[in-house]
């Protein structure tokens, strides 16, 4: 990339299914810590992670790393990045900015990499990623969310929609789409402006209100879907993942 990037990691305690989910222990660190750990390993640039607490700031720093607090009445994870990007990045000296969830302790870092490829297409305002659907319940899954698009590569799609829906209809592959984004940071700020769109309330899918505002988003394929921990039972698939990579 000719920009600096920065990968932020929004991260909240607030979770009903998981309370203080960043805090989950994993293989001996916070989740959160898991996260940055991949965010690093991915050698893209510097990592800071949004926290919307004390606790998770500490157990980052403790580990080695960045953190910055936020206010935890923000919205989204989006907004979170903007309001930390304001704190740690007055200056502007990164052009690009990578969100990547909290909760996704086992993305392989070359996932994380290959977010970043779309956006030598000067055309393209936001790059994210999907992985081809193997398993057929997760084509009718509302949990699972489809990425629809046009393919302009191999392992490229131009987004038209994302949907919780099974689509689109007929023979042919499905696409499910992993929640990492590489903004421009010009993109970013006009998402975070936005107000929330139509089909983003309806579907409650975020990336929804930048397709409607006519912003560009390209999606890259990758091999497999990291696991997004969101239960007890996540957690404990997260553990087992991550010690069969040791």
């Amino acid at each position: 990339m000719s920009q600096q990037v920065l990968t932020v990691i929004p991260a909240r305690l607030a979770s009903t299914r998981l309370p203080d989910k960043p805090l989950a222990d994993i293989r001996g660190a916070p989740m959160i810590v898991q996260v940055w750990r991949r965010a690093v390993e991915a050698g893209i640039g510097p990592v800071l992670v949004a926290a919307d607490g004390p606790e998770i700031a500490e157990a980052v720093r403790a580990a080695g790393g960045e953190a910055v607090l936020t206010d935890p009445g923000l919205p989204s994870g989006s907004d979170r990045i903007a309001a930390a990007l304001e704190i740690f990045d007055p200056e502007r000296r990164f052009g690009v900015i990578v969100n990547l969830q909290g909760d996704l302790p086992t993305i392989e870092p070359l996932s994380v990499r290959a977010a970043l490829a779309p956006l030598a297409d000067p055309a393209v305002d936001i790059a994210t990623l999907a992985a081809r659907i193997a398993r057929e319940d997760e084509r009718t899954n509302p949990n699972v969310v489809k990425a629809v698009g046009a393919p302009i590569a191999p392992t490229r799609l131009r987004a038209l929609y994302f949907t919780r829906a099974t689509a689109p209809w007929g023979e042919g592959d499905l696409f499910h789409h992993i929640g990492l984004y590489a903004y421009r940071r010009a993109a970013l700020e006009r998402f975070v402006a936005l107000p929330p769109s139509a089909l983003e309330k309806r579907e409650k899918l975020e990336q929804l209100r930048a397709l409607e505002a006519g912003m560009r988003i390209d999606v890259e394929i990758v091999d497999a879907a990291p696991l997004g921990v969101d239960t007890p039972e996540d957690l404990a698939r997260a553990r087992d993942i991550l010690k069969s990579r040791t």
